[in-house]
């Protein structure tokens, strides 16, 4: 199994672009599931950062795509659609987070806190550490790009967004990471 920190580009493993799927049949769906899995799943670790949570946010985004899948429109990227709801599904987590954390935190006021794991911290790179600082919708932009190696038409259509917001986050995300990693701009 690949690490994270070394992305592959998967889109060599993709469906074929032929590759049809009929909204609301169960078959068609499960063969999607089996088709998109670990791209989605690659993209859900990306943003999350931890294996565990991006297993149950898949989990998450599967079953909310298995119950509007009579809705899916099949003029759409099916792969797309799921990235689409795989990020929304990482920004809910991520507010969930930071609101458990801050209970969290009430609970625990007056205590010290303990900081963070020296392993965990040796064990991620300076460029996740630096897309931890990200806004999510600029970190999905970059995931897609440069993990999925995604154009900015299918960010855009995976974000739900025009393609002119993908290069306006991209751009952003690329001056804010080399800010960060103290690197000059070119």
């Amino acid at each position: 199994m690949q690490s994270i920190e070394e992305p592959v580009n998967e889109r060599a493993e993709a469906a074929p672009a032929t590759e049809r799927y009929a909204p609301g049949s169960v078959a068609d769906f499960e063969r999607l599931y089996r088709n998109t899995y670990r791209r989605i799943l690659g993209t859900l670790i990306a943003l999350v950062r931890d294996p565990a949570t991006a297993e149950d946010c898949a989990q998450e985004t599967y079953e909310r795509a298995y119950r509007h899948w009579k809705e899916w429109r099949p003029e759409k990227s099916p792969e797309a659609w799921l990235h689409r709801i795989a990020i929304n599904v990482a920004i809910s987590d991520r507010r969930y987070q930071r609101l458990r954390q801050a209970g969290e935190l009430v609970r625990r006021l007056g205590r010290p806190d303990a900081g963070p794991d020296p392993a965990g911290v040796a064990e991620r790179s300076d460029l996740f550490k630096a897309m931890r600082k990200l806004p999510t919708k600029q970190a999905a932009a970059l995931v897609l790009r440069h993990y999925h190696g995604y154009t900015n038409r299918e960010i855009a259509e995976a974000l739900g967004v025009p393609e002119q917001t993908v290069a306006s986050r991209l751009g952003a995300a690329r001056k804010q990471l080399q800010a960060v990693l103290g690197r000059p701009s070119e």
